[in-house]
């Protein structure tokens, strides 16, 4: 059985998280007040800043609530059971033949619906 997440935040935690977002923001300035500098050089500052913010996240209480998320979630789509290419090949055309058909029978409707409000509006025209 699996055990509950903890879902109370300490102040620590709400701490952890304005301090992650402060250096993230910070990394964000510091992107653009460093625009002179090669841009491979602020892509990876902003990586390395970014890496330091989700670690320093996911060592709160709701950091790691979303991590266990995100390796439940992981688990889940490993179970599934993914089309083969020749299932999916067949289910893309019968789409797209459902979708001509679908197309052209509103073709022909808004063609007879103009023709009939022709009528209506331009009597013997």
């Amino acid at each position: 059985m699996k055990s509950r997440p903890n879902t109370e935040n300490s102040p620590a935690d709400t701490v952890k998280l304005v301090t992650a977002l402060v250096i993230l923001g910070a990394g964000i300035v510091g992107f653009y007040v460093y625009e002179d500098q090669p841009q491979i050089f602020r892509v990876l500052g902003i990586l390395a800043v970014g890496a330091v913010a989700v670690g320093i996240a996911v060592t709160s209480n709701p950091g790691q609530n979303l991590w266990r998320f995100l390796q439940d979630a992981r688990t889940e789509v490993r179970k599934v059971v993914w089309p083969t290419r020749q299932e999916t090949v067949q289910t893309t055309i019968i789409v797209l033949i459902v979708v001509i058909l679908v197309a052209i029978f509103l073709w022909l409707l808004d063609m007879l619906l103009s023709w009939g409000f022709q009528q209506i509006i331009l009597p013997g025209g």
